[in-house]
């Protein structure tokens, strides 16, 4: 089993920013793929330049990169969440009106 050490977790802002670099890298590397594919007239071409894409844009965004961790949050100590411990939820019961 893994266990992920919370300072080594990309941020949220890391997250926004990998799915936007995702989006743009994937688009740019499709348009490539299709103007190159076009050109030399090879469907094999446009898919290996896109597979090729893929490929980086995975490399890039997947991996935890220090600049995906710029804004860390900061997590409660252990003993400082056992002094305040979480609240109950209350539930509330509606009752449903059957018409007939």
């Amino acid at each position: 089993m893994i266990l992920l050490n919370p300072q080594m977790q990309m941020d949220w802002q890391g997250q926004k920013l990998a799915e936007q670099l995702m989006q743009i890298l994937l688009l740019i590397f499709g348009v490539i793929a299709i103007v190159a594919g076009y050109s030399m007239g090879s469907f094999r071409m446009m898919m290996l330049v896109y597979a090729g894409g893929v490929v980086l844009t995975t490399l890039i965004t997947i991996p935890n990169w220090p600049f995906f961790n710029r804004h860390p949050l900061k997590w409660l100590d252990p003993s400082e969440a056992e002094k305040h411990p979480r609240p109950l939820a209350t539930t509330t019961s509606k009752k449903k009106n059957s018409k007939k």
